[in-house]
């Protein structure tokens, strides 16, 4: 089985994240650059399926030259190789035009199943995996935590505010999973020092046949208008109990409306 996991590199959250001032884009050099937590749980769902049922695991980024940090841990983690979809081209893209660029780069590699998070920690928009089903022209089986493969048919337990509904389609199809579906490995030093050797394809804008007028800033359908630099936490209220420390709490939380 060809299985192809979507893997994004993204800001620390532990570190302060900034926008650029020139373009309103988020700054990447900033803050250190991590795998995608969510997308973690990706590649372990897709090393697990490759365990199961054979096959071999090609790791898909979209991102500058920094994003081989990501490939290289997750090449760690146990996937094959890996495609790096980079292009000054793309800076900028959005959701809509990032699932373009990625869905062409997709038909390049060819997949039987593609797996990826259900969101990423610096957009949160939770959308690609159902706009790449879209463009690819295949089922969409989404926030799975559970995921089954038996030949050409996949069913997974989709998970719901009031429990999970199971899902099933046929082969080829996208998946993404979230949190609670698995617990990731870690990269054993065989396995980081194996990543070194492991093949990196890097693909531009016309290597993937993507159309430079559907990716990037300039074409993207939704911007950044404006932005300001948060203003400093502004000094608490103290409030000394007399014996009506209670009464005082009150009538500050109503006076928030947080009552």
């Amino acid at each position: 089985m060809n299985i192809v996991v979507c893997v994004k590199q993204v800001p620390d959250t532990a570190t302060e994240r900034k926008l650029r001032s020139d373009d309103k884009t988020l700054d990447r050099e900033a803050a250190d650059g991590v795998v995608n937590e969510l997308d973690e749980y990706a590649v372990e769902e897709a090393l697990k399926l490759k365990e199961a049922h054979g096959g071999e695991v090609t790791v898909l980024t979209m991102g500058p030259g920094k994003a081989t940090e990501t490939i290289r841990k997750v090449l760690a983690m146990g996937a094959d190789k890996a495609v790096h979809l980079s292009d000054d081209a793309l800076h900028g893209s959005d959701a809509l035009s990032t699932s373009y660029a990625m869905a062409q780069a997709l038909k390049k590699i060819g997949f039987d199943l593609v797996v990826l998070g259900s969101e990423s920690t610096d957009a949160r928009t939770g959308v690609l995996a159902a706009m790449l089903a879209e463009r690819l022209g295949v089922p969409q089986l989404t926030l799975a935590n559970k995921v089954e493969v038996n030949g050409s048919a996949i069913a997974v337990q989709r998970l719901t505010d009031y429990g999970y509904d199971k899902v099933e389609a046929s082969l080829p199809a996208v998946v993404s999973v979230v949190e609670k579906i698995n617990e990731p490995r870690y990269p054993s030093f065989k396995g980081i020092m194996a990543a070194k050797k492991k093949p990196v394809e890097t693909l531009g804008v016309a290597d993937a046949e993507i159309s430079a007028d559907q990716v990037g800033l300039a074409n993207a359908w939704s911007e950044v208008v404006d932005f300001a630099v948060a203003p400093p936490r502004a000094a608490g209220t103290v409030v000394k109990d007399e014996g009506d420390g209670g009464a005082k709490i009150a009538e500050f939380l109503a006076s928030k409306k947080f009552v």
